[in-house]
């Protein structure tokens, strides 16, 4: 009889294990699962890079907020990492700061459709929009995120060690003369420790 209700006890041990739990997270406060790239990264580099802009030329003394366009930025590791993301977090960051402006090149395509359409005799005069009231970018953001994977070699040994370093890089070119006005890059990277054996 002990040993049914020791099974017993071990099965619905095992069940209340494999249970899953939500918990809310402080988006602020750093949390790693590993040694990949994660959401407090990109808190982080998004965040640095928009002191730096600001805080440097060609942004930090001009009071006319110049107009910016961020064209893309390159993905260089083996990870997949959501790049739209930190351009999403850069533009409403730097736009918060009220030193800049932004191209909405998203909206572009959009946008010329609405054109098209209120040409078309549909829409009141009063409130159509004047063609060539567009801004016009004078810089162009660009930037790149890679990444270099380190793996302890081959030995007798109770865990497997790895180590992920990552460099993200931004810069603001002026499209009229095609410089780079302005440069910023943010490292780091995580050691992670995990036994061969265990789930």
């Amino acid at each position: 009889m002990k040993k049914r209700i020791s099974i017993l006890a071990l099965c619905l041990l095992g069940l209340a294990a494999c249970q899953t739990t939500t918990t809310v997270l402080d988006v602020d406060k750093p949390k790693y699962l590993g040694k990949d790239y994660a959401y407090s990264d990109l808190k982080a580099v998004t965040e640095k890079m928009i002191s730096s802009i600001v805080s440097n030329q060609p942004i930090a003394n001009r009071n006319d907020k110049p107009v910016l366009m961020i064209a893309g930025i390159s993905n260089r590791t083996d990870e997949h990492i959501d790049t739209g993301a930190i351009a999403e977090k850069l533009t409403t960051g730097l736009t918060q700061t009220h030193k800049v402006r932004f191209v909405n090149k998203e909206a572009r395509d959009k946008i010329a459709k609405e054109i098209s359409y209120q040409k078309g005799g549909m829409v009141a005069a009063e409130t159509k929009v004047k063609i060539g009231k567009q801004a016009g970018a004078e810089y162009v953001m660009t930037g790149s995120i890679s990444s270099i994977l380190s793996e302890e070699g081959r030995g007798v040994r109770l865990k497997e060690k790895s180590i992920r370093y990552y460099k993200v890089n931004m810069e603001l070119t002026d499209i009229n003369t095609n410089i780079v006005e302005w440069s910023e890059e943010h490292e780091f990277a995580r050691e992670e420790s995990k036994p061969f054996i265990g789930w």
